[in-house]
């Protein structure tokens, strides 16, 4: 299989398409000045509770309420409410050491959102979900800090090895190098790009966590809610660390600044294969040349055709998407009716894979 990824910058934002074969299996988008991103870290004020849905409305500055559900909360909440209530206070000049941070009891999963955030605190939250139509960001207390190889959990000492890594012997490895170099109160989830890395490399990705940790304690001093406390990465530069592999063939960008960042994290992941990068300028816009403006029309319309005649209606509102497999002109089989309808739903099961995508 080939695997391209064709970046696409223009003045109104970036466009990243990831094809299969030549087929568009996933398409993203970042806008200049996207705001409330998935990531996004936010110093939120509890407005109201509502009893009846378990759940708080949260103030993170958008124009439409935030919703906190009691299962987002994160087991380890109140020590989340102690650690931002501390470091909102802290006045030393390094700050609070979070290694002598004392975790507080974790909460029970059947309780109550008046019981864990009465008082209505001010508290750390992640953006869970991006606002969509009239509903505000969905918000959550699982907070998490994704690197290349690993992802950073605070107020847990737990360690987790993707279970995609199959050997036990690699996962034993893995598990052994953490546990060696992680700091106190801070959890790691070892990512399935960690599989045959070295100390070092897994050291390195640990620290720049480490350091991030600590910006947000910083950025926390004396801040007023609500206020952003920590932006996720621009959605290029998350695809570029969760996606890139070195199963790609090719990757195609048409802004230079992308170009020699996409270039130099290559050369960091798989040295071998910078020249896989490429820098495009023919005129033509780029999407047009790789026939995926084409594809994204197809892709977004209500009717999808199939190869064999077939096709798919898919139709969808603010709560659920309705997909419609139809025969079409399809040639019967021979082998009756309940073969032939066999067949077209195989057809239809590949493609509304690709549909989700």
């Amino acid at each position: 299989m080939t695997k391209e990824l064709i970046i696409n910058a223009e003045p109104q934002g970036v466009e990243i398409a990831l094809l299969e074969d030549k087929k568009l299996v996933e398409l993203h988008s970042e806008k200049p000045d996207a705001n409330f991103a998935v990531g996004d870290l936010y110093l939120g004020n509890v407005k109201k509770l509502i009893p009846g849905l378990n759940a708080a409305v949260i103030d993170v500055g958008f124009e439409k309420d935030a919703f906190l559900h009691y299962t987002d909360l994160s087991p380890y909440v109140k020590s989340i409410l102690k650690f931002t209530n501390q470091s909102i206070n802290d006045n030393t000049p390094e700050g609070m050491d979070f290694a002598k941070f004392k975790v507080e009891p974790e909460i029970i999963k059947t309780g109550k959102i008046t019981e864990v955030l009465s008082g209505k605190p001010n508290i750390l939250v992640q953006i869970l979900k991006e606002p969509i139509a009239a509903k505000g960001p969905r918000l959550s207390c699982e907070l998490s800090l994704p690197g290349r190889f690993v992802v950073v959990t605070p107020f847990n000492d737990i360690i987790a090895v993707s279970r995609k890594i199959h050997s036990s012997e690699e996962r034993k490895r893995l598990h052994k190098i953490i546990e060696a170099i992680k700091p106190k109160n801070l959890g790691v989830i070892v990512r399935t790009a960690a599989e045959g890395k070295h100390t070092t490399e897994l050291h390195e990705d640990l620290l720049r966590l480490i350091a991030t940790w600590k910006t947000i304690q910083t950025n926390l001093k004396s801040a007023v809610p609500p206020a952003k406390i920590l932006s996720e990465q621009g959605k290029t530069t998350s695809m570029l660390r969760d996606l890139l592999n070195e199963d790609f063939n090719r990757i195609v960008v048409n802004d230079k600044n992308i170009f020699a960042d996409t270039k130099t994290y290559i050369q960091r992941i798989a040295p071998d294969k910078a020249e896989i990068v490429a820098y495009y300028n023919n005129g033509l816009p780029i999407f047009d040349n790789f026939g995926i403006t084409k594809q994204v029309k197809a892709a977004f319309g209500k009717t999808v055709n199939l190869p064999s005649g077939a096709y798919l209606i898919i139709e969808h509102t603010e709560a659920l998407h309705v997909v419609d497999v139809n025969s079409g002109n399809r040639t019967k089989n021979a082998n009756g009716q309940e073969a032939n309808a066999f067949e077209v739903n195989l057809g239809a099961a590949d493609e509304l894979a690709r549909q989700l995508r």
